[in-house]
């Protein structure tokens, strides 16, 4: 079993490739805006946006670790108090943890990516290119062992990924 995190800023590409990766392993996905758009359409509301939604996949995540599942989180986790939640948990777990920090290399691709996002969303909080370059000043650079994955020069990453985490 394994604890996979993929990491990065909105519109990256960590979905598509949490997606290719986990039909390969197999493994779950679970994905943090999916629970905290959950949240916000039943109108729960947080003194601190999206801090239940990582508690929430984090408890979901050791349900799937217990039965022996492999895991992958999707989430931004920006910050070091968001990435401690999930080597707490792999620790706890006593699974290794696989960080793959995902990028797209080119900033008008990825820009062109958040806004198309953007102009199709079915739900609120899906961030515009500008909460997005927000969040790139609020992004902790990442320290320790990790698998990076530019997704806009990478043709497929899907089996280097699997390769990382096996």
């Amino acid at each position: 079993m394994v604890l996979a995190v993929f990491a990065g800023l909105p519109g990256v590409g960590k979905s598509t490739l949490a997606g290719g990766v986990a039909a390969a392993l197999p493994a779950a996905v679970l994905a943090v805006d999916t629970v905290d758009f959950a949240l916000q359409r039943y109108a729960v509301h947080e003194t601190r946006p999206g801090y239940a939604a990582y508690g929430v996949v984090a408890a979901l995540a050791e349900e799937q670790l217990k039965i022996g599942h492999h895991v992958i989180i999707d989430a931004v986790s920006p910050v070091k108090a968001a990435r401690e939640l999930w080597v707490d948990l792999a620790d706890r777990m006593a699974v290794p943890l696989r960080v793959v920090e995902v990028i797209c290399g080119d900033d008008a691709e990825h820009r062109r990516r958040v806004e198309s996002r953007y102009a199709s969303r079915d739900h609120e909080g899906v961030p515009d290119w500008v909460r997005v370059l927000e969040r790139q000043s609020e992004y902790e650079p990442y320290l320790g062992p990790r698998l990076v994955v530019d997704t806009f020069l990478a043709k497929d990453p899907v089996p280097q990924v699997v390769s990382y985490l096996s």
